[in-house]
Formats: C-alpha cells, structure tokens, sequence
C-alpha cells in the first residue's frame, strides 16, 4: 500500500458516511484526500460511541457535520438524510461528493448530489445480488446510474455496470480499499495472541462468528436454527451480538441456545480483525467478513440467500441456507489445516492495497476535467 496523501487542488470533497462499514472502506480514501476532506456522518448507526471508536481507530477525528437521522425506518432515513444534506450543500458547495456502498446514506447521497447537480463518486460500485428483496441492492443500483465516477472493486462488477447500460468512460476497476483497511489495522501476532489470552481461547480452536441482517435476525425460524446449528459445532462459538440481535433473540425464546455460544459485546474492528485471522474458520452473514476473509485467509460460511460478492464463493467463501451450517462445516473438518494452506495462497480478488489511490487520482481527473 501506498503511503502518502495527495493535496487536492479543490475546495471541497464532501465524503458522506454514516455505518461503521462506510467508515471502514472510506477511511484511507479520507486519509489520502487530506485537507481537501470534509467528513459528514449521517448517524445510520445511531450509536455515536461506537462510530466514533472506528473513526479513532482510523485517526479520521470527527466529523464536520452530524445529522443524527438513525432509529427511523428506511424512508425517514433517506428522506430526512436527503434533507439536510441538501441544505448542508446549498450553504457551502462540495467540488465532488463521495458516497460508499449500499447504505441508506449512500442513496441518500446519490440523491442529494444529483438534486444539486455535484458530481458523484461511488465507492464500491458495480455489486449485484440480483436480488430484489433486499433494500441495498436498490441503494446500490440507483446510486451506480446516478453517479459520474463508478469505482469498481473487480472486473466482475464493472460487467455488471456495462451490462446495466452504463458508459464505461464513468467506470474504474479500483480494487477495494478493505484490503488497506485489513493492512493497516490488523494486530501483530503477539497483540493477536494477547486478545486470545484475555478470551480464554486457542488459536485455530475456535469458531467467530457475527449475524445482524433483517433477513435472520427478524425471522424467527431463520434466527432459531442459526443459533442451534451454532450450538452444535464441535468448537467453541464466539458470537459479538448487537443490542438489536440480542433483543430478537430474546422476544424469540433463543436464550437458552446461546447459553452454548460465547456471546459479547460489540468489539472494536481491530480486535475483531485480530480474531478473525486466528479462527478456524468463521460463520455470517456480514458482506464486509467475506472480502476481509480474503485477506486474512480464512473460510467463511455465509448464511444468506444471496451473495453481492461471488468473488469469493467456492474458495474463501459458501454460501448456504440456515439449516446447512452444521453440515458445510463438516465437510470442512477432516482437512480443515489443509484447506488453511490452500486458501493462503490464495490472492484475494480484491486488489493489491492501492485502490485509495487509484479512487482519488481518478477523482481529481473528474473535477478538473468539470
């Protein structure tokens, strides 16, 4: 990875997040930028105190403007977002505005910048589930069309972009920035082996794993046999569960099965990072997981009913239906070393931990050539 920051010849670039996520994948692009960012934080993640430990742990400080919309239903966000970023911009005019991702700030970006008439740039662009059912696979369709600067992780997602129609003067393969989030926070391996310590595990002897989609967490039936496949698994389950999660589990009768999981709070991302990488392997339904696990190399069982990252699917990566938890685990477990071994020669598809750079030259090119 590249390590410098480029003075950018502009008066403004307005980076609009509001997830923990965002925070995560915009961070370097941040770094990079400099003096010419300004950071505005939506409050998706309402929890302000957790937001704020992932921008510390970037070093990003806080940012120029928060607009508190989180704990509203999907429409409130996007339209109160929409809102008061429209009068954000009106008093002082980004030169560009930078969305992330999938988001409902990421919608509520696009929105604003094409009302206004900024140019938009979209981070992560090109992602396809193709299915419908799912509120960000609208956010991130409509935020591609509206954008002048698409920056696609991998090949496969700028086909997805010309597929749609899209010009492919507006698109860039970028790699993805997690790769430079993964470089730059991951602990060395005497922290890695102090964090096991103070959680009583081995390294390789454990399972982490993380659920908070709608599509789970909400559907009693779906939440229920998460938790007892789980159970089940011939290795000690940590599970970091957010409030939310908790609360679901706890109006579905699930508290006796997670008496069998390790369940804690909500970790920081390096401690999470930390963990990951000395798993044997980990169980979610996080978008994030299965590209950082290309990273750190390890296997990953996704338990969703569709995958905007099929990058992945059949090396670092199976994608699989509650019910079939227990059984792709063990399809893993008579050569689970040999399965690490082959996945660390694995390259990630992911790119080489440039694609901040790549983001903000193309950037500048966008605004000069305006």
């Amino acid at each position: 990875m590249q390590d410098h920051v480029i003075d950018m010849p502009l008066r403004s670039v307005a980076v609009v997040l509001g997830t923990r996520p965002e925070i995560i994948k915009l961070a370097n692009v941040i770094r990079v930028l400099g003096s010419a960012a300004r950071v505005i934080h939506t409050g998706q993640h309402y929890d302000f105190g957790l937001s704020a430990s992932f921008l510390d742990s970037f070093g990003i400080g806080e940012p120029s403007r928060f607009l508190g919309i989180g704990g509203k239903t999907r429409a409130q966000q996007i339209g109160q977002a929409v809102n008061a970023l429209s009068g954000v911009f009106e008093e002082s005019p980004p030169a560009v505005l930078v969305v992330q991702g999938d988001t409902n700030t990421t919608m509520a970006g696009a929105l604003a910048a094409n009302a206004l008439e900024i140019p938009l740039v979209h981070v992560e662009a090109g992602l396809r589930s193709h299915d419908r059912r799912m509120p960000e696979e609208h956010n991130r369709v409509v935020t591609d069309h509206l954008g002048d600067l698409l920056c696609a992780p991998t090949e496969l997602n700028r086909h997805n972009l010309l597929s749609e129609g899209i010009d492919s003067s507006r698109v860039l393969v970028t790699g993805n920035t997690v790769v430079e989030a993964v470089q730059q926070l991951m602990p060395a391996p005497a922290q890695r082996a102090a964090l096991l310590g103070g959680y009583g595990l081995g390294p390789g002897e454990f399972v982490l794993s993380t659920f908070h989609r709608p599509e789970n967490v909400d559907d009693a039936d779906r939440f229920s046999t998460i938790v007892k496949q789980l159970s089940s698994l011939p290795y000690a389950v940590v599970l970091p569960l957010h409030p939310r999660s908790r609360d679901r589990a706890a109006r579905f009768g699930l508290d006796r099965d997670l008496e069998a999981i390790k369940v804690i709070d909500p970790i920081g991302y390096r401690d999470f990072l930390g963990l990951s990488a000395e798993s044997a392997f980990l169980v979610s339904d996080s978008g994030g997981i299965q590209e950082e696990a290309s990273i750190y190399k390890r296997p990953v069982v996704v338990v969703r009913r569709s995958t905007e990252r099929p990058e992945v699917l059949g090396t670092f990566a199976r994608l699989v239906e509650p019910d079939h938890i227990g059984a792709t685990v063990s399809s893993w477990l008579a050569d689970l070393a040999g399965i690490h071994h082959e996945l660390s020669e694995l390259p990630s598809p992911y790119g080489d931990g440039s694609a901040s750079d790549r983001i903000v030259g193309a950037l500048e090119e966008l605004v000069e050539g305006g």
